[in-house]
C-alpha cells in the first residue's frame, strides 16, 4: 500500500508541476491558490503522521535490538532532516512537532488533515503549549481546535495571545518556569544579509529589549533635533550608536577581532572581480575585500597571509597528510577554509564548523588527512554515530572534495566543498591569500 501511494504521489506531483496557470481568468487563479493552500496543508499533516510513525518504529527496533535507551533516538531527527532538504535544528523541530500533533493534539492535527490550518499556525500552537503537560495541552487543543469556526479569521497574533492565555490559566506556574529557562538562554548570534551586510540578533527578555530600542531611538531623534546627525538617518543612527556603545569604539577598525578573509591573488593584487570569503559569513564583493585589507594596512593593524593552494581547474582545496590520531592545528584550518559551514547537506545555511570528524572512523582504519576530514557542526557529528550511519569520502579527481552520505534507512546523500576562490586558475600560481586581519 506505502508503495502504490509513493507511485501516485510522484505521479500527481509531477502532474501539477506540468498544470496550466489560470490562462487569464482571476478568479480560477484564486481558486487554484486556495486548493494548493489546502493541499500544502493536507500534505504538512501527512508529514506529520509518517514523521511520528518512522520515528516510533525506529525507537522500537533499537529497543528490540538492545541498543541503550541514550541510542534509541540519536540520528533520528537528522534522517527527517535529510529527507525534507533541510537542516538537523529543523528535523528536531519536525520531529517534536509530529509527536505533539499525533500524541497530544487530535484537534489541531484534524484542522491541518482537511486544510482549516496551515502548518504555521499549527506550530504556533505547538509552541504555545510545549510548556504544558500532556493533560493540559490536550484541553487547549479542544478549546481552541475542536470548532473550526474559533480560529476562523483569527491572525497569527490573535491566536498566540488566547494560547498563552490558556496556559497561563491552566499552569502558571508552568509558563514562569518556561520564561525563566528563556532568559536563561539569552545569546547574541551573527547571520549573512544581503549586499555583504549581517544580521546581529540578540535574544533577550522583551522588557530589556524595548528598553533598550526605546534608549537608541531616543538618542538618535535628540541627535537630529541638535543638528549633531552628520546627515544620517535615524536608523543609520541607532545602529552606529548601537556599535559605539557595545565597542567602545567609534569604527570599526578600532575593534581587535581576528577576521579569516579569503580571496585568489587575482583579486587582491591585480583588480580581479570575483568575490572573497569571509569566514562564517559567506561571499564578499571584491572591491569590498580589497578595502578590508587596504584599510588593515592603512591603520597599521597587525596582518597576517597565508598562502593556499588549489586545483586550478576546479578551485579544490590540496591535501594535507598526517599520521596524527587527532586533526592537527594546520589541517583543521585547511578543513575548515575548505568546508567553510558544516558538510551535512541543507546544513550549511545554519552551522558553523564546531567539530573535524573523520569521514571513515579510526575503527575502520580510517586516516588522518584532508581527504578523510570533515567539518561538521556538533549535532550532525552526534547523529552520525548512531547505528547505520556510514560516511566515505568519494574518489574526484580535479574537482572538489566530496561525501557520500548513508543514513540508516538506506537513502544516499552527497555533499561537494564549494570551490576556493580563483578567478585565474592558473596552475602554479599561488590560487589563494589568508588575509588574517585584526579588524572587522
Amino acid at each position: 500500500m506505502g508503495a502504490v501511494l509513493l507511485e501516485e504521489l510522484r505521479t500527481f506531483t509531477a502532474r501539477l508541476q506540468c498544470a496550466e496557470a489560470a490562462s487569464g481568468d482571476p478568479g480560477l487563479g484564486i481558486d487554484l491558490l486556495d486548493a494548493i493552500e489546502t493541499l500544502k496543508s493536507v500534505g504538512c499533516a501527512v508529514q506529520a503522521v509518517i514523521t511520528d510513525d518512522v520515528a516510533t518504529q525506529i525507537r522500537a527496533d533499537r529497543k528490540a535490538a538492545g541498543l541503550p535507551r541514550a541510542d534509541w533516538d540519536r540520528g533520528i531527527a537528522s534522517q527527517i532532516a535529510l529527507a525534507r532538504r533541510e537542516s538537523p535544528n529543523r528535523g528536531g523541530r519536525h520531529l517534536g512537532f509530529a509527536r505533539a500533533l499525533v500524541h497530544e493534539m487530535p484537534h489541531t492535527l484534524t484542522l491541518l488533515q482537511t486544510g482549516r490550518l496551515n502548518e504555521w499556525r499549527a506550530t504556533l500552537l505547538v509552541r504555545e503549549t510545549a510548556c504544558l503537560s500532556a493533560a493540559d495541552r490536550a484541553i487547549v487543543d479542544r478549546r481552541l481546535c475542536s470548532d473550526p469556526a474559533i480560529l476562523d479569521g483569527v491572525g497569527d497574533r490573535g491566536l498566540i495571545t488566547r494560547a498563552k492565555a490558556l496556559a497561563v490559566e491552566l499552569d502558571a506556574a508552568a509558563v514562569v518556569a518556561r520564561h525563566r529557562k528563556a532568559v536563561s538562554e539569552r545569546r547574541v548570534t551573527t547571520r549573512p544579509a544581503p549586499d555583504s551586510m549581517a544580521y546581529l540578533s540578540v535574544l533577550m527578555p522583551v522588557e530589556q529589549a524595548v528598553c533598550l530600542q526605546a534608549t537608541l531611538g531616543r538618542d538618535a531623534d535628540s541627535l537630529i533635533a541638535t543638528g549633531n546627525s552628520g546627515g544620517r538617518t535615524r536608523n543609520q543612527l541607532m545602529v552606529d550608536l548601537l556599535f559605539d556603545r557595545g565597542t567602545g569604539a567609534s569604527v570599526a577598525s578600532g575593534v581587535p577581532v581576528a577576521v579569516n578573509l579569503v580571496l585568489s591573488d587575482e583579486t587582491l593584487l591585480a583588480g580581479g572581480h570575483e568575490a572573497a570569503q569571509l569566514q562564517g559569513l559567506g561571499p564578499v564583493p571584491a572591491a569590498i575585500a580589497r578595502q578590508l585589507v587596504a584599510d588593515a594596512v592603512d591603520n597599521d593593524t597587525e596582518t597576517s597571509r597565508r598562502r593556499v593552494y588549489s586545483c586550478p581547474q576546479s578551485g579544490a582545496l590540496t591535501a594535507m597528510e598526517s599520521q596524527a590520531r587527532t586533526f592537527p592545528k594546520s589541517l583543521r584550518k585547511l578543513i575548515d577554509l575548505r568546508d567553510r559551514t558544516c558538510r551535512t547537506p541543507w546544513c550549511e545555511c545554519d552551522a558553523p564548523i564546531r567539530h573535524r570528524d573523520h569521514i571513515r572512523s579510526r575503527r575502520e582504519s580510517g586516516a588522518t588527512t584532508a581527504d578523510n576530514g570533515s567539518g561538521l557542526c556538533e549535532a550532525c557529528n552526534y547523529a552520525k554515530e548512531a547505528p547505520g550511519w556510514t560516511a566515505r569520502p568519494v574518489h574526484n579527481p580535479g574537482r572538489t572534495h566530496l561525501i557520500d552520505l548513508r543514513t540508516p534507512t538506506g537513502h544516499h546523500y552527497r555533499s561537494a566543498a564549494p570551490p576556493l576562490p580563483s578567478a585565474a586558475r592558473q596552475s602554479e600560481v599561488e590560487a589563494v591569500l589568508i588575509a588574517r586581519l585584526r579588524a572587522s
